[in-house]
């Protein structure tokens, strides 16, 4: 594989010096959602040049509220896709969707249950709340991991229909929420959240990871390392460098965000340590394990989300792009170590 890195890198530097231009190879990626902070490395990837040093030609395609990026991905009109949390890769492999997991670049699941300041002492005195505001997918999640690891009663669930309302007028509720946002537009409201990240107690999945199609990492496995050794600088310059030309460009496709919402953001991720904590510090942006798969497969059977022997843990995902300490030097130069 380095041999092949080395004889692309070799083919462009002469392309280059010869002034003849080599066609970028054109690849489509999906997000999860409205673009905004946490998508932020893949954008400064495409806004600094990152993607086309590597000859790429980078499209960003976001998801939302009206857009499903999934079935894009198996179907051939993404390239890869940002995916959620680790359930959804299992769900591919019951289903034989030929998908794999090459890369995590959040190292925890911003997955959070919000109160309010001076309700409840701790995590654990949330098992004392009256109702606790949980979305559907979420009721078949974490929140029955909620039950058979913590303790909580599913008399306290009520739905959570993605609006704030109920929780700034009752002090006692509890809500889920995403650790990067619904503190932040809460605060905003006048309230005093606390926001209890499940990843520090236990919710073990990684989030925000990269999937592509099997055959693509079968067939082209050079174009799915240059993608992610791209994405994995972009997101070394987007946390430590000039985050600039990336939030323009984020703000571009999401008019709803400013720079004011995007640096708030930004705060929340570096207060919860998603991104650059853990195995990452070491082995770089994106490490993932097959152990910690693993072990979040064996946590989703212990509360009931998946019945065993139901993935075979061999297709969810492979380390073969990762690991390699790829873009530790830019932290060092970026944080002056």
């Amino acid at each position: 594989m380095k041999d092949t890195l080395k004889l692309a890198a070799a083919a462009a530097l002469l392309a280059a010096s010869t002034g003849l231009a080599a066609a970028a190879d054109k690849v489509v990626m999906g997000t999860n959602w409205l673009a905004q902070g946490g998508h932020g490395g893949f954008y400064q990837a495409l806004a600094d040049g990152t993607y086309e040093k590597y000859g790429l030609d980078v499209e960003i395609k976001m998801g939302g509220p009206q857009v499903n990026n999934r079935p894009m991905l198996p179907a051939g009109r993404l390239d890869f896709l940002m995916a959620g949390n680790l359930l959804l890769s299992f769900d591919n492999v019951r289903n034989d969707i030929p998908t794999v997991v090459v890369a995590a670049f959040f190292q925890k699941d911003p997955q959070v249950l919000m109160a309010h300041e001076g309700a409840y002492s701790n995590f654990g005195d949330l098992k004392n709340a009256p109702t606790i505001l949980i979305s559907k997918d979420g009721q078949f999640s974490f929140w029955k991991w909620l039950v058979t690891d913590h303790g909580f009663a599913n008399e306290q669930l009520r739905p959570y229909g993605y609006n704030l309302a109920q929780f700034l007028s009752d002090d006692k509720m509890v809500q889920q929420g995403y650790g990067t946002a619904e503190p932040i537009y809460a605060a905003a409201e006048g309230a005093k959240p606390v926001a209890y990240l499940l990843a520090d107690q236990g919710w073990n999945t990684y989030s925000t990871t990269i999937e592509t199609r099997a055959e693509l990492v079968e067939n082209n496995p050079e174009l799915v390392q240059r993608f992610l050794d791209a994405s994995i600088e972009g997101w070394y310059n987007f946390l430590y460098g000039d985050r600039t030309a990336a939030y323009e460009l984020i703000m571009k496709d999401n008019p709803e965000m400013t720079k004011e919402k995007l640096d708030k953001e930004m705060a929340q991720f570096e207060k919860l340590g998603i991104i650059d904590v853990g195995d990452a510090k070491e082995k770089g942006i994106g490490a993932l394990s097959t152990e910690r798969i693993s072990a979040f497969y064996d946590t989703a059977v212990k509360s009931g989300i998946i019945e065993e022997g139901s993935v075979d843990l061999s297709k969810v995902a492979t380390d073969q792009f990762v690991n390699k300490g790829h873009g530790l030097d830019i932290a060092k130069k970026l944080q002056g170590n």
